[in-house]
């Protein structure tokens, strides 16, 4: 993946947009971002991590990622991300979340949009998922691409299994795990082939003989099917005939019983056809009348009480507005002379302020006074402090002249401390020679059990092993001819007249070859084979073993001619420093005067440092008098400005007295004038209070003293009107009685209370007579049609049982036949199932022996992780290329036989340790290393043409010569088409990158980028 650009905006400390264009930094091939500690340089990583896989380092879903994410001067968040993938195909990702508007809290979830640059236009995409495009999960993505702060180590750290995961996924060695296949394909196989064997069983009875036997018997019960049918179609017709004729004269009966009860049914019809007709009619006249004569009783009723309601309510408002107007008139001439008591607690509250300022006047006379005596007191202080700092001064100016200049100590001292180092440094430096050539020397002692040749002990074990070779060449030829010997042996064996021969398939075998058991020569020659297999790899580990000391050996030499370039550099450095000592004053070889002279400058020193502090002390009290005289000077005109701005108001409030005299009131104590001026104040405020309220209580009741009068004319009127409609209702009740020749209504009202569904009974009566009519009918065709034919019960008797008898016969030849033609169908269906059964049987059992070596071959995973162990050494190799170098060949990485990471250290014997002792630097080193490799590889993988990588700490913990050495690693890596990106706050990375973007953080704007 290669970036092309980056826009943030409100997203941790960036709260204004900020916009990366990578083009530019990615053509140097190394790039920086700098910035001091928190001023949001891992931000730019962790927005791209966001943009692509929406995850981070810092924040997971369930610490409201969203809200802690967005900068909280911000309402919206917006990350958007331009990048190439392996393919060479340019996408641009993109993440937005807005806060509610409502809800400070409330962060709404992230929309998210891919996009693919088509055509000059961006096209979006149907999904986000960022794995299709780059081709690596997240976990990976922060392993090989971009590696955040506090995860550099976590490939070095990984179990096997994830490790060997991550292979997997970034290697695609998922193509190598066929087990999973194998297994489903032999179950499958292993299913089928017991599905098989359950079926065969059920087909043991199936054959041939069989089938021809039902055949025979199926011949003989079709002939006596035949004999059955003839009898039985006879006695057929002459039942069916004597069926129907009793039918017939039951039919009859059932209808003549029938048609007598419907004849005394018809004289309870006929009445209650009268019945309905004379209710329908009382119904359509009276029932109209009745319903309103109860409306307008009911009316008239509820009239008259809410008449009587309303009219007392009425009385009720009218004795209100009466005391109201009473009321009024009562507080009328007090709410005239409200305007004169107004302009009197005016003046009284003008003279309360008068008397409030003539007490301040004289409160403030008297802090003048105490002011200038405090102002006098302090001047003098100040007079005191002025001389002890000169006095002060002038000691300190006569210990100047005796202290040496400090500088000149710091670098005569410097002198001495570097010449110091150098030799420690010298002494060091041969003690470590030393330990080279000890090292070299055991190693020497471990060559000597071999007792080989050191030129040509590889040429020796190579002849040695291809002697063994042909030797072993030799026996397996024997082996596999003995192996066909005892093949023939076992198929002539096997051989029998009538069965044939798997190889020409003869049936007859006259001659049938004898062999001669070779069981114990195959077993002798395959513990020979043995031997020379365990010779081979006794040889094979030698040669390795003997590799792996040569190699600490050669490294050991390496490192002691290093050492001793070093112990010169060290010599010619010391000598350099002694010719720099051009100081006069001091003797080179004698340190302790140097140290005697520099101590008693310091107690000089110490001198004027605490005679400064004490004048430094006493400027402070000097300046603390000066600004409280200053306070004082500020609070005595304050006094006066205020005694005279009082006085003055005084003045103001006499004049705008209008009724009241202020001589009155002058020597009058303040609370007596606030007693008189509060009683006035509550009489005004009582006064205006209550006639406002009673004018609004008669003005609200007004209205609805007239309201309530109408209401009450209304209801007289409605009640009025009502009589009238009853006494016309009354009437037309009496006409209707009397043409309908009723005597009274209470005869209508027993006649309505029989309530009589018209309409049902009409139906009732209509149903009753056309059923009456076709029973009769009925009757009359039934004995038209039976007239010349009678029934005997026995004789239909008797042949109804004759019936039955021929019936069941003919059932129980025809069921003989049909299942016998049905279990000759079936015998021939599962025959024929039966062949094709077998076929098949014997192609699963085929097929399981080939899957069940393939089983052996994938089964655990075991091929994908030998092939991942493969890829993990190749990894191993590449790292150790730079690894060796960033450690001077002092330390190398291995794998150990559980494919873990193990350490090489060469400084104590080529002894292999932890990769958890590693100090800080030393891991950052092994893990760029690894991290550095590990980007090659899945770069080579996916065919790119470049590729990047981001670093995001480490570099604090390395040295000055590390740095270097890093640094030059990291040039290097321009020459092989690698981009890569550092974050760090590390000066000397700063200097010497070419093209970098400087992070700075404003308390107002956020963080800004701006390239360097």
């Amino acid at each position: 993946m290669i970036p092309i650009q980056l826009t943030l905006e409100g997203l941790y400390s960036y709260q204004e947009r900020q916009k990366i264009n990578f083009e530019n930094l990615t053509e140097a091939g190394l790039f920086g971002i700098f910035g001091s500690v928190g001023s949001g340089k891992s931000s730019i990583l962790e927005a791209i991590s966001f943009a692509l896989y929406g995850e981070t380092e810092r924040l997971n879903s369930r610490d409201k990622r969203a809200y802690n994410m967005m900068n909280l001067k911000s309402n919206k968040s917006y990350i958007e991300f331009d990048f190439i993938n392996f393919e060479n195909k340019k996408f641009r990702a993109t993440r937005e979340f807005k806060r509610n508007s409502k809800n400070f809290e409330d962060v709404k979830t992230p929309t998210v949009t891919f996009y693919e640059w088509k055509n000059e236009n961006w096209i979006p995409l149907e999904h986000s998922n960022s794995e299709k495009i780059i081709g690596l999960s997240y976990a990976n993505f922060k392993r090989t691409i971009i590696i955040p702060q506090g995860q550099f180590k976590e490939f070095l750290e990984l179990g096997a299994t994830e490790r060997t995961n991550m292979m997997k996924e970034i290697f695609s060695l998922q193509r190598f795990d066929l087990q999973n296949n194998v297994s489903i394909l032999n179950s499958k196989n292993r299913s089928e082939l017991d599905q098989l064997e359950g079926q065969l069983k059920g087909f043991e009875e199936v054959n041939e003989e069989q089938i021809s036997a039902q055949k025979e018997n199926l011949k003989l019960e079709q002939q006596k099917l035949d004999e059955v049918q003839t009898t039985f179609k006879k006695t057929e017709e002459k039942y069916i005939k004597l069926k129907n004729l009793k039918e017939d004269f039951e039919v009859l009966n059932q209808k003549k019983t029938e048609f007598e009860k419907l004849t005394q049914e018809k004289i309870e019809i006929d009445i209650l056809e009268k019945k309905s007709e004379v209710f329908d009619k009382v119904f359509r006249v009276f029932t109209p009348l009745i319903s309103e004569k109860s409306k307008l009783e009911k009316e008239i009723s509820e009239q008259q009480k809410n008449k009587e309601n309303q009219f007392k309510i009425l009385q009720e408002t009218e004795a209100r507005f009466d005391d109201l107007k009473s009321k009024l008139s009562s507080i009328q001439p007090k709410y005239e002379a409200l305007n004169l008591s107004k302009i009197q607690e005016n003046d009284l509250s003008l003279i309360l302020q008068m008397q409030k300022f003539s007490g301040e006047i004289e409160t403030l006379k008297e802090r003048t006074k105490k002011g200038s005596e405090k102002v006098k007191e302090v001047e003098a202080n100040q007079k005191i402090i002025q001389q002890k700092i000169e006095d002060l001064s002038k000691n300190t100016d006569i210990l100047k002249p005796k202290k040496l200049d400090s500088t000149l100590l710091f670098n005569v001292g410097n002198w001495f401390s570097e010449k110091k180092k150098l030799t420690e440094t010298l002494q060091i430096q041969s003690e470590k020679i030393d330990s080279k050539k000890n090292e070299i020397g055991n190693i020497s002692e471990e060559l000597k059990p071999f007792n080989i040749n050191l030129e040509t002990f590889k040429n020796d074990f190579k002849t040695q092993i291809e002697t063994l070779e042909n030797q072993k060449k030799t026996l397996s030829d024997k082996r596999n001819h003995l192996e066909v010997q005892q093949k023939l042996a076992h198929f002539a064996n096997e051989l029998h007249d009538g069965e044939s021969c798997p190889l020409c398939g003869a049936l007859e075998h006259p001659n049938i070859v004898e062999f001669d058991d070779v069981n114990a020569e195959l077993n002798e020659i395959q513990k020979q084979i043995q031997q020379l297999e365990f010779q081979k790899e006794k040889i094979q580990k030698q040669s390795l073993e003997i590799e792996k000391i040569l190699d600490r050996k050669k490294i050991f030499v390496e490192q002691q001619k290093s050492e001793e370039e070093n112990l010169k550099q060290i010599q010619t450095h010391i000598e350099e420093h002694l010719k720099n000592f051009s100081w006069t004053e001091f003797n080179a070889d004698n340190q302790n005067d140097f140290e005697e002279k520099r101590q008693q400058s310091f107690a000089i020193e110490k001198q004027i440092e605490d005679l400064n502090q004490q004048i430094g002390l006493e400027q402070k009290n000097l300046d603390k008098e000066r600004e409280n005289l200053d306070s004082y000077n500020k609070a005595l005109e304050k006094f006066r400005l205020d005694e005279a701005k009082k006085e003055e108001q005084i003045k103001t409030n006499e004049a705008n007295l209008k009724v009241l005299n202020w001589l009155d009131y002058e020597k009058k104590p303040i609370v007596e004038t606030e007693e008189i001026y509060n009683t006035l104040s509550q009489s005004n405020r009582e006064t205006e209070e209550n006639y406002q309220k009673l004018n609004k209580e008669k003005e609200d009741i007004s209205p609805k003293l007239a309201e309530q009068k109408t209401i009450v004319d209304q209801l007289e009127k409605r009640i009025s009107e009502l009589e009238k409609e009853i006494l016309d209702n009354k009437n037309r009740i009496e006409n209707s009685l009397s043409e309908q020749q009723f005597k009274d209504l209470e005869e209508i009202q027993v006649i309505l209370s029989q309530e009589i569904n018209v309409q049902e009974t009409r139906n009732q009566v209509q149903q009753f007579r056309i059923q009456f009519e076709i029973i009769k009918n009925d009757i009359l065709n039934l004995e038209t049609k039976l007239k010349d034919f009678s029934f005997e019960e026995e004789v239909f008797a008797e042949t109804e049982n004759q019936f039955k008898a021929f019936e069941n016969d003919l059932k129980i030849a025809n069921d003989s036949v049909v299942k016998i033609a049905s279990e000759i169908e079936r015998l021939e269906k599962e025959f024929k199932k039966k062949e094709d059964l077998l076929k098949d049987l014997s192609q699963l059992q085929k097929r399981a022996e080939n899957l069940k070596i393939m089983t052996n071959l994938f089964k655990g995973a075991g091929f994908v992780q030998y092939v991942s162990s493969i890829y993990l050494r190749q990894l191993c190799d590449h790292a150790n290329v730079r690894f060796h170098r960033m450690t001077r060949n002092q330390l190398s990485l291995q794998l150990n036989e559980s494919n873990d990471f193990e350490i090489v250290d060469y400084l104590n014997e080529g002894r292999s340790r932890s990769v958890k002792t590693l100090s800080g630097g030393q891991a950052f080193q092994v893990s760029l290393s690894l991290a550095l490799a590990l980007a090659e590889s899945v770069q080579s993988n996916a065919k790119a043409d470049k590729n990047f990588f981001f670093i995001d700490e480490g570099f604090g913990t390395q040295d000055l010569e590390s740095v270097n050495i890093v640094f030059e690693t990291l040039m290097n890596l321009q020459k092989e088409n690698r981009i890569v990106g550092i974050i760090s706050h590390v000066e000397e990375l700063k200097e010497k990158i070419p093209v970098s973007l400087n992070i700075t953080k404003d308390e107002e704007r956020g963080s800004l980028i701006e390239i360097v």
